[in-house]
Parts: structure tokens; C-alpha cells; sequence
């Protein structure tokens, strides 16, 4: 059953129509069917009668609402892909076959499907997965020497020139967001702007911006088994949320509800370090507090527009509260 208003409904005619337009009335689908565990996006696997196997992803329907920087996501995502592929081509990544846009069906991509299980997978059936997130820290810091124009997202969304303006726009936006959707925070949004504004200086510190992935949680890393039988990085999925900035913000997602600089001798952290020096003095560590802020305040003012109540997904709402207070206490602190 569908959860989000954003994922849309797809069968498999549906599909076929997708693909023709992508490929060509040569396209011809042997077998289709769901992809599980996003939440924006309808993203099915799809064989071809060539043998070839592919992923459709589909965007929202254009009357749902979306938040503001969820505008042309997978647009966005086309972009990342191209990105990557030119710029870090040793980041395994979905290779971009179409990206469409019509009156009718919307807007969709058409990628090859990398092979592999998701680290999520792995981790809960009790894999050895240090090596694997070794190989996904050093992807990261190639990722990361792919430099932009602005700091920020593209495509109209919230960008500015240096890297506190931006990171200031994209906190404005998710309030506003917070305030359009009604969406309860811990604290009042005034007393948010006034402690990251407070805190931001700490933000100049960075001159560069970089490619950022920024959605790496276990769900988006793909693995194979290598000579030995230890899962080894084979793709870096969904680029949609992708945008420019600081390093710092990619290691708060791979450790989500935890903290990169208290675990130093995790394998991706350690791995990452050894790739891209940086050293979690007092500047660096209130920076991934802020980028913490950031997440948490997006995962929580998302929630009315994925549909996702404290009914649906029980203890949620409790430990986000519970997360923001901690980084806001922080910075009050």
C-alpha cells in the first residue's frame, strides 16, 4: 500500500508506456514489478525482453505538494548522475539512460540497475560490513572533489554565494515548511533561526563547495560480494536530495541518530579521514551539530506530506523531538 502522496501508483501498462517513451516503441518489458524503501518517488525494477535490467523512477503527480526544496528532485537527480559520472567516474553509479519530461506522464528517469544487496540489508543479517563501509567513506571523499559554482541546491531552490548564506536559506525554507504543513516543533521556529544564526560564523570556515550526496543512509549503498565473500561497494543510489556545501554534511546520514566525531574508529569515518584529512576540533564539530539540526528538522517537517503520523510510524515524532532538543540544547549551551 502506498504511503506517501508523492509516490505515485504505477502498473505494469503503466510501466510499458514509461519505458516506450524512454526507449523507443523497440522496448519491450519481460517481467516488472516495485522497488521498496524510498518515500518520495515510485521506483520500479523492470527486465527487458533484451535481457537488460533497468529502474524506472517516477516523480509526484504535479497537483501534490511537495516541500520547497523537493522542486524538480528528479530533475536534480539526473544532474547528480550526469555529475558523478564526468566528474568522479570511480563512484559506481546508476548509469543515466533517459530523463523525461511530458505533459501526460510527468517527469521520470530511466537508469541501468546496478547490481547488489542495500547495506541496510546486510547490517540487520549480521554481514561483515566494515569493509564495505571503507569503500563507501572513500566514494564519499571522491564525491567530494567534484566543485560547484554555489553553495546550496540548484534549480531555483535555496543557494546563495558562501556557504552560511546557504545553509540559513535552507533552514529558512524547512521553517516555512514547518508553518505551511503546521507541523509541531520542539521549540518555537524563531528561537531555531536565532540559535543557528548565532552559531553560523563557524560555517565561513568553508571556501569550497562540493558535491554533496547528502541522502547516504544504509538503504542507498549497494554491495556484492567480492573474491573473499565480504560485501564490497557496487553503487551509491538516489542522488535526488544532492546539493553543494561543506564535506561534513555526508557523514551525518551514513551515522544516522549518531555522532562522526565520537566514533573515530568507525570503518567509514575512518576510511573517509584517511581519504579527505579533518580533524574534529571544536569548529568541525559544531558544524556536523548544525548539519544534525538540518537532517532532523527535515525528517520531521516531512512527515505531514509523506502521510507519516505517530499512528503509522510509532516513536518517530518522540525520537526526532528528542534528537533536535539535544543539538538545539547544544547550541543553546
Amino acid at each position: 500500500m502506498r504511503v506517501s502522496p508523492t509516490q505515485r501508483d504505477l502498473d505494469p501498462g503503466q510501466v510499458r508506456r514509461f519505458l516506450t517513451a524512454s526507449l523507443g516503441s523497440g522496448a519491450e518489458v519481460a517481467d516488472c514489478g516495485p522497488l521498496s524503501g524510498g518515500g518520495f518517488a515510485a521506483v520500479w525494477w523492470v527486465r527487458l525482453a533484451d535481457g537488460r535490467d533497468v529502474v524506472l523512477k517516477v516523480g509526484p503527480p504535479p497537483h501534490v505538494r511537495l516541500l520547497r526544496y523537493e522542486r524538480d528532485m528528479i530533475g536534480a537527480e539526473a544532474r547528480y548522475l550526469r555529475l558523478v559520472a564526468a566528474r568522479a567516474p570511480g563512484v559506481p553509479v546508476p548509469a543515466l539512460l533517459h530523463h523525461g519530461r511530458h505533459r501526460d506522464l510527468g517527469d521520470w528517469l530511466l537508469t541501468a540497475r546496478l547490481p547488489g544487496r542495500t547495506l541496510w540489508d546486510l547490517t540487520r543479517a549480521g554481514a561483515d560490513v566494515g569493509p564495505l563501509r571503507a569503500g563507501f567513506g572513500r566514494a564519499l571523499a571522491a564525491v567530494h572533489t567534484v566543485t560547484g559554482e554555489r553553495y546550496g541546491y540548484d534549480g531555483g531552490r535555496a543557494s546563495a554565494g558562501t556557504w552560511r548564506e546557504a545553509y540559513l536559506a535552507m533552514v529558512d525554507d524547512l521553517l516555512a515548511d514547518a508553518a505551511d504543513w503546521a507541523v509541531p516543533l520542539p521549540v518555537p521556529a524563531s528561537r531555531i533561526r536565532d540559535l543557528v544564526a548565532r552559531h553560523a560564523a563557524v560555517l565561513d570556515a568553508v571556501r569550497r563547495p562540493a558535491l554533496l550526496h547528502f541522502d547516504g543512509w544504509a538503504g542507498n549503498v549497494l554491495a556484492v560480494d567480492g573474491p573473499d565473500g565480504t560485501p564490497r561497494l557496487s553503487g551509491l543510489v538516489d542522488g535526488e536530495r544532492y546539493l553543494w556545501g561543506d564535506p561534513l554534511v555526508d557523514l551525518v546520514s551514513p551515522l544516522l541518530f549518531r555522532r562522526a566525531e565520537d566514533e573515530p574508529d568507525d570503518p567509514l569515518v575512518r576510511a573517509y579521514r584517511e581519504a579527505s584529512p579533518v580533524p574534529f576540533d571544536a569548529g568541525v564539530r559544531r558544524r556536523l551539530g548544525l548539519y544534525r539540526l538540518y537532517l532532523y528538522l527535515l525528517m520531521t517537517v516531512e512527515m505531514p506530506s509523506r502521510n507519516i503520523t505517530a499512528a503509522s510510524d510509532p516513536g518517530r515524532v518522540e525520537l526526532l523531538a528528542t534528537l533536535l532538543d539535544a543539538e538545539l540544547g547544544d547550541l543553546a549551551g
